[in-house]
């Protein structure tokens, strides 16, 4: 236990912590309470899959994602921390500065508040007046005392602000170390429940690790499915982006004008596009990687997959056309949406709302995720242009 949290620590501090430098107070703070967030849905996903005796893949990859958002949101946790010691560090300051500010306004004002004295009363400002060389020095003499009546107030009107500034700022720093405080126990606290995800991730693994056979079967299960999807995809993409024969003229082309205008649509929204579930974590990323638990086993993945919660509906990500909807399995549908050049592929759904030929709208419903007798509610999503696949991590807005 020990290990795994200088383990954690050592991670914070080298990849983590380094890229919170240049972001505000307010930044980290809306950061930390998008991460929380996102923790409790992750857990509520989790959650949904209790039901099942035996650990999952599905499960593993949730916690996974939760640890890596912990490990976030420690670190966002530290730099608020560190934010706050130099703002209380700053206010110190502020205060000291102040108070010797005070010391020296208060000993000039005691200065010239004797000198006010002597001519408090009128007889002394007629001896002080009448004792003058000449009428001149006599007017020199009754502008001073104005002056010095004058000075006197606005030197009492200097402290009394500073005197409520000092005040303002003692206020502050008492909220910010209470502030402190809060973060350095809640720092704490999820540093503890962090050490504890650590152990049920390994926990969940070495269950896994015990059933290969059945892991290795499952494997060969989901790559049999992607492969019927990817020869469906392949054909609706061969057929879509054959060249067409204009009967008029005789001229062959690609795309039509229309076509060509929401490819170039679609293509400058890269990175803006809507997610395709309204929420939900990736829990399968883009690419060839080594399986979590299979020793010397990788997997390839031609989209991303989006865990979600149950009764979940797939969303369109951009306006476009239904060119098809595919069977995958019984409890698999794919549906396939033309955006000019591109394609955008959802499948795992065990109900359809659209049909082929239909014009559809960005964020326009399509279809409910399919959740399994595990409880697992994933739906997977690919980005094609033309016959080239992409990352959909690119492609959608960042949360």
């Amino acid at each position: 236990m020990i290990m795994q949290r200088i383990n954690i620590l050592i991670i914070l501090l080298l990849f983590v912590i380094p890229s919170f430098g240049q972001k505000s107070q307010k930044e980290l703070e809306a950061k930390r309470k998008k991460l929380e967030s996102e923790i409790a849905y992750t857990n509520k996903l989790l959650n949904e899959t209790k039901s099942s005796k035996n650990a999952t893949l599905n499960q593993l990859r949730l916690i996974d994602v939760k640890v890596n958002k912990r490990i976030d949101l420690v670190a966002t946790l530290k730099a608020e921390i560190y934010h706050l010691n130099n703002k209380i560090e700053t206010t110190e300051i502020a205060v000291a500065n102040l108070e010797d500010e005070l010391k020296e306004l208060k000993q000039k004002y005691a200065e010239i508040a004797w000198h006010a004295f002597k001519y408090k009363t009128a007889y002394n400002k007629l001896i002080f007046l009448f004792s003058s060389d000449g009428i001149n020095q006599a007017y020199q003499r009754m502008r001073y005392l104005d002056q010095l009546s004058s000075y006197i107030r606005t030197e009492a009107e200097i402290i009394g602000e500073a005197e409520k500034e000092k005040s303002n700022l003692l206020n502050q720093l008492v909220v910010e170390r209470s502030k402190k405080n809060t973060l350095l126990a809640n720092e704490q606290a999820e540093v503890t429940i962090l050490e504890q995800e650590q152990y049920q991730k390994n926990r969940v693994k070495k269950d896994l690790e015990s059933r290969e056979k059945q892991l290795k079967k499952s494997k060969k299960d989901k790559e049999k499915q992607t492969r019927e999807l990817d020869r469906q995809i392949q054909k609706i993409i061969i057929a879509e982006t054959a060249p067409k024969t204009d009967k008029t003229t005789g001229k062959s082309y690609d795309l039509t004008p229309s076509e060509k205008k929401l490819t170039e649509s679609f293509a400058s929204n890269k990175g803006r596009l809507p997610w395709p579930t309204e929420r939900g974590v990736i829990s399968g990323t883009f690419g060839v990687h080594s399986h979590p638990v299979l020793k010397k086993v990788r997997v390839k993945n031609n989209g991303i997959d989006i865990a979600t919660s149950k009764n979940s509906e797939a969303r369109a990500v951009f306006s476009g056309t239904v060119v098809s909807i595919t069977k995958i399995s019984n409890t698999n549908l794919a549906v396939i949406i033309k955006h000019g050049k591109y394609f955008t592929v959802y499948s795992n759904l065990e109900e359809v709302f659209v049909a082929r030929g239909d014009q559809v709208d960005t964020k326009q419903i399509i279809g409910k995720v399919h959740t399994n007798l595990k409880g697992n509610t994933e739906l997977h999503f690919e980005i094609w242009n033309g016959s080239s696949i992409q990352n959909p991590s690119y492609w959608i807005v960042k949360k």
